[in-house]
């Protein structure tokens, strides 16, 4: 993997004029993983790279502006500005054909992501999914880590064995918790803030237990744009699938929907009307 440390910029990437309105809501992208080619049972998680590229591209000419988490939150906190169409870029898990195939092209059109990590597997296999799914990916190591990290863009914390945190007793999620942002901070020589939950597992005690061990943000599962009011420890994210055409992702943006699912709701609510007046006529 090559990264050119030169390529983004840590904290926001702003290059259009700031804009300081108030705005209903901000694109939380979701992936998981970038990679040619994804077995089956993985391929609703799996983006190939051509498709990427293309998501990416539509955000560069729609006038889309990637920003880090620190840079929405102190919107949200302080008024700090944001450009015009800001969104967030996140990749849970750390697989190294993220660091291999979406890296350089976020770089490529300079802009910013959050990764994060399960630290306490770095450099193995995502041995978590074999239960799972029946599969298994590599999982980038500290090297390629602090190449990203060094390139600007960020590193949160995605626990260190990546377990369903509202399952576990209270001492064992503050200490996958805990000791995953230190491994992260040690490692890497950065702080730590940022926290994504792993299955999107958590609850209003795992909620609690994540303020005490440092974090200001831990993202959810929870589909939705993340509006202005939304909860910096359980935040909406918008998930970006392998079997989302163009037009899917571009209907997420505004929608957090694929098109296929906007249409198919409305074809039912069309469907449910039209037995409402059969009924009154009858």
């Amino acid at each position: 993997m090559e990264i050119a440390v030169s390529a983004v910029h840590k904290g926001t990437t702003i290059r259009r004029a700031a804009d300081h309105r108030p705005r209903p809501g901000v694109p939380i992208l979701m992936y998981h993983q970038v990679a040619p080619l994804a077995p089956a049972a993985f391929g609703k998680y799996s983006v190939t790279p051509r498709a990427f590229a293309a998501q990416m591209r539509w955000l560069a000419m729609a006038g889309y502006t990637p920003v880090d988490l620190d840079a929405l939150l102190s919107h949200r906190g302080s008024g700090a500005p944001l450009p015009r169409r800001p969104i967030v870029i996140t990749f849970d898990d750390g697989f190294q054909e993220c660091a291999d195939h979406a890296a350089p092209i976020l770089q490529s059109f300079g802009f910013t992501a959050t990764f994060y990590l399960v630290a306490g597997l770095m450099g193995q296999p995502s041995r978590w999914l074999l239960g799972e799914r029946g599969v298994e990916f590599p999982l980038m190591d500290w090297n390629t880590a602090r190449k990203l990290y060094s390139a600007g863009f960020t590193c949160g914390a995605h626990t260190v064995t990546h377990p369903r945190l509202a399952q576990l007793p209270a001492a064992a999620c503050r200490e996958e918790l805990r000791r995953s942002r230190e491994m992260i901070e040690e490692r890497l020589g950065c702080e730590v803030a940022h926290l994504a939950y792993p299955f999107g597992s958590y609850d209003e005690r795992v909620r609690e237990i994540a303020a005490e061990t440092g974090y200001r943000s831990a993202c959810s599962v929870q589909i939705g744009i993340s509006a202005s009011d939304d909860d910096p420890l359980a935040l909406h994210r918008v998930p970006v699938s392998g079997y989302d055409t163009l037009t899917d992702f571009i209907c997420r943006l505004r929608t957090a929907r694929p098109a296929g699912e906007l249409l198919r709701g409305k074809a039912r609510g069309a469907w449910r009307h039209v037995r409402r007046l059969a009924g009154r006529a009858a």
